[in-house]
């Protein structure tokens, strides 16, 4: 595990993007997990401004989202494959028909998850996963639970997701119950993941993540285990690891 701290959101989200932008360099038909959020925005934007400068091409690039709402279309401006247009498909020369998200519209949980599964193994693994973390230490929509969930599946958003994701929306009874998300197992298997994290918000989730106990209650704890893992923060989000990390 690396861990970078940055100054500010900006600083992180500069830092993270090149790490990123290194990983596209390196591996031109690279396969992304991409996160939706308020954390990567930075990132993504610094990514469109670097490809606008002529440093980074997206044309064989493949990208797989970590998760998205059910029962939300692509077009509505509260699912994360919009969020993915406006923030980054629209703005490089990625091919759209090899960027993946879950299909929100499908009601059949089962069939949506078996889809979603078999698009990820059809890529030939993950190269570089992104991640941010929740407050309670959920990564996709893998919320705190008793057991870690190997592949994509339906879950059923915790009150606190719902609160923290409100928002986006005009009022909390607009925020969607449930959500297709990878899985730990999915994640884990990338090849390299990179976490981001800022606020005070994030601190005692990114202790508990990387210096406490591995358990499914704390489901980025697993990435403890991970061969490669890079993080990404700034200071806020790592008061509380330099207080309790001498």
């Amino acid at each position: 595990m690396i861990i970078y701290a940055g100054k500010d959101y900006q600083d992180v989200s500069r830092k993270a993007a090149n790490i990123m932008s290194a990983q596209i360099i390196m591996k031109p038909d690279a396969v992304l997990g991409l996160a939706t959020g308020s954390t990567p925005v930075g990132m993504y934007a610094q990514l469109v401004e670097w490809y606008k400068k002529g440093d980074l091409d997206f044309s064989r690039v493949t990208s797989v989202n970590l998760d998205e709402y059910k029962g939300l279309s692509g077009d509505n401006d509260q699912s994360y494959r919009y969020f993915m247009d406006h923030n980054l498909f629209d703005h490089v020369n990625i091919d759209k028909a090899r960027t993946f998200v879950p299909d929100g519209l499908e009601e059949d949980s089962d069939k949506a998850c078996a889809q979603y599964n078999e698009i990820i193994r059809q890529t030939g693994g993950v190269d570089m996963q992104l991640l941010g973390i929740g407050g309670n230490g959920h990564i996709g929509f893998n919320e705190p639970g008793d057991a870690f969930e190997k592949e994509t599946h339906c879950v059923d958003l915790t009150e606190s997701t719902i609160r923290a994701n409100s928002r986006f929306f005009e009022s909390m009874d607009e925020v969607p119950k449930q959500a297709y998300t990878m899985g730990i197992g999915n994640i884990m298997a990338a090849k390299k993941i990179l976490l981001v994290a800022t606020g005070t918000s994030k601190a005692e989730a990114l202790y508990n993540s990387l210096y406490g106990p591995i358990t499914p209650k704390v489901p980025a704890s697993i990435l403890q285990l991970h061969p490669d893992l890079t993080v990404v923060a700034d200071e806020d989000a790592l008061s509380m690891i330099r207080e309790k990390i001498k």
